[in-house]
């Protein structure tokens, strides 16, 4: 889908100052919020982090707009043997993108990308149910969404979460992220209202590599941040018939 991008742009690019490697996934956070809340700064704005790593850098966001915290919970599908090489993704109502040559990838042996999607259903689910315990996701429709991660690498992930928060009934939906390769970036342009990247480095082998600490989150660790945002956020428990996740 190629939308007209006279209206969108990459936000400030660190890149003009050289690589910039963050501390950790907070520290990312503060830095991203600063240039999303020049751009957004007093709107009516959802923030929803992509769990697990996405969700502390949206924290951050969330915090610095006064806006309520949510997440966009969706799941890499990953190549057999190489799950870090992502060929698809799938997101909450039944989204699922597929990387143009995946097929080849996969080589008609082994499980099917439909097989591997489904596991990742499975886990998506577990994930709704942890995440959000009794409560209920905040609503999209008519609003502006930020989605937010720690990293964009193929994209393939931040493409479900933008079709999922369209199909919720987003009005608007806007990706923001410290760091992404110029691919991913190129891609978020043609999906989504507006980009707000730190800084899209001429080589990106992996998103790690861009943060000194980069440790492996626990679902409780995302549970707390959600918990202590629900808390303090203005209308963080607003709802109707399109929501998150």
């Amino acid at each position: 889908m190629h939308r007209d991008t006279s209206r969108r742009s990459v936000g400030t690019n660190d890149m003009d100052r050289g690589p910039r490697i963050f501390e950790d996934r907070t520290a990312a956070g503060v830095a991203l919020a600063r240039a999303v809340k020049e751009r957004f700064a007093g709107e009516d704005v959802l923030v929803l982090g992509l769990p697990r790593g996405g969700v502390p850098v949206a924290y951050e966001v969330a915090k610095a707009l006064g806006a309520p915290l949510d997440v966009m919970i969706v799941r890499k599908v990953g190549m057999p043997g190489q799950p870090e090489l992502a060929i698809g993704a799938v997101a909450s109502g039944g989204i699922a993108v597929r990387e143009v040559g995946a097929g080849p990838l996969l080589g008609g042996f082994g499980p099917s990308f439909e097989t591997l999607a489904e596991r990742e259903r499975t886990e998506l689910a577990r994930r709704e149910k942890v995440y959000r315990g009794s409560a209920p996701p905040v609503a999209l429709t008519g609003r502006t969404v930020i989605l937010v991660d720690d990293g964009l690498a193929t994209g393939a992930t931040m493409v479900a979460a933008i079709r999922a928060a369209r199909k919720a009934g987003a009005a608007r939906v806007v990706v923001a992220a410290p760091v992404a390769s110029t691919e991913a970036a190129n891609r978020m342009r043609e999906e989504a209202d507006d980009v707000v990247i730190l800084q899209t480095p001429a080589f990106l082998f992996s998103i790690g590599e861009w943060y000194h600490e980069f440790d492996q989150l626990e679902d409780s660790e995302v549970c707390e941040l959600l918990e202590r945002s629900r808390a303090t956020a203005p209308n963080g428990n607003r709802t109707a018939s399109g929501t998150a996740g």
